[in-house]
């Protein structure tokens, strides 16, 4: 018998999954691999088309989570140089372009990274036990690929100023559907503080004017009163992407989402997608949190000071009650390539919404300036001409 060849770096990282070890939701029916059907929102089979139904325990439900005391095991075990407890096993791929590590349940459909468009070394899928902190809920995909296809062209064909090679070819790109990894914070607040509160008035001055005239005017003026007092307000599912791998900018405009319809954490729902793991830590995740709730407070300090004008000099803020969830959301994603720059595109595989990144046709930009500049220059001509 040959002898195995030396452990490569990602055989390290975890034992390689064979096809049959891929086989996580086979079909009762015929052996093939089950894949999660969005109308359905059930598990078919796509040789026989045998339908299964997620296996959910009846008692499971989506709880919050205690922030403090998982930030207090996370301090522990760095002082211990520890690990989460192991958990399940679970079958990840690492894109080695763009650095996503991605986890999946039965077959692996996509040979592309999701994120970066770049080929994935199927080869070096790999199980490897989950010490991360687990997920609690799944909101499973509600919009269709063809949906979403025809969506995301409408929105590529939109873009006036985009290349014409890429609304040609960026509406017919291969796109994944993709869960992006979320964490969603709850917190009461109150908040203490001291500021002023402006009321105008109106009031009258003279001044001299060009011709060494003295004339009057109507001006407006502030009075300032120092003020102080408290605000509350409790914060519900703040919610914050646990990723780099899709700019913030263009994640945070796909909300809203019904997070009321999240499902119990099941692999079920995985199955034939990717799921990206988090890579924004769940203390830097409050911490953007918690910067956007000092956004909200600051604001209702302001309310609560009144006036026409406000001067907020502290805000002393104490927060209770803290709690986290870890969601997966559903996204269509397409990452496409253009004079190598990745652009992505995303779309609210809930809503159908769509938001995402383009190139600029410089050309076409100079050509726009230059039209609206000659009709400018136009129809100051004629009005100089056939005006007066």
């Amino acid at each position: 018998m040959a002898a195995e060849p030396p452990a490569t770096p990602d055989d390290r990282a975890g034992r390689t999954v064979s096809d049959g070890e891929a086989r996580k939701f086979p079909c009762e029916q015929c052996g093939a691999d089950l894949e999660f059907h969005i109308g359905m929102q059930s598990l078919q089979c796509p040789a026989c088309h045998h339908v299964k139904t997620f296996e959910i325990d009846d008692e499971a439900e989506v709880r919050e989570q205690d922030l403090e005391a998982m930030l207090a095991v996370q301090r522990d075990n760095r002082v211990a140089g520890a690990e989460h407890e192991p958990g399940e096993t679970t079958r990840e791929v690492r894109c080695n372009d763009c650095g996503a590590t991605v986890v999946f349940e039965g077959t692996l459909t996509s040979s592309d990274c999701a994120y970066c468009g770049s080929p994935i070394q199927l080869e070096h899928a790999h199980t490897s036990d989950n010490n991360r902190i687990p997920v609690d809920a799944v909101l499973p995909f509600q919009v269709e690929q063809q949906q979403a296809a025809t969506g995301l062209s409408e929105w590529v064909s939109s873009r006036w100023f985009a290349p014409n090679d890429f609304q040609q070819k960026g509406g017919q790109g291969k796109f994944a559907g993709v869960y992006l990894p979320f964490w969603t914070y709850d917190a009461m607040t109150f908040s203490r503080y001291r500021g002023e509160r402006g009321e105008n008035y109106t009031d009258t001055e003279t001044y001299t004017d060009s011709d060494g005239k003295t004339q009057t005017r109507t001006v407006i003026r502030t009075r300032w009163y120092s003020v102080s007092g408290h605000v509350q307000r409790f914060f519900d599912d703040e919610l914050v992407c646990a990723t780099e791998g899709v700019p913030h900018k263009i994640v945070d405009k796909l909300q809203p989402w019904q997070l009321n319809l999240c499902h119990p954490f099941t692999r079920q729902a995985l199955a034939g997608f990717q799921a990206r793991t988090y890579d924004i830590e769940l203390a830097e995740g409050f911490g953007i949190a918690r910067d956007r709730m000092d956004l909200q407070i600051e604001q209702d300090v302001r309310y609560d000071i009144g006036g026409d004008q406000q001067r907020v000099h502290n805000v002393d803020t104490r927060y209770d009650a803290l709690t986290y969830k870890q969601l997966l959301l559903p996204l269509w994603l397409l990452s496409y390539r253009y004079k190598e720059t990745i652009y992505q595109v995303v779309v609210n595989a809930q809503t159908g919404e769509v938001q995402g990144e383009r190139p600029y046709s410089w050309i076409k930009i100079t050509l726009a300036v230059v039209a609206a500049a000659t009709l400018v220059g136009g129809i100051a001509w004629a009005l100089n001409t056939y005006g007066g």
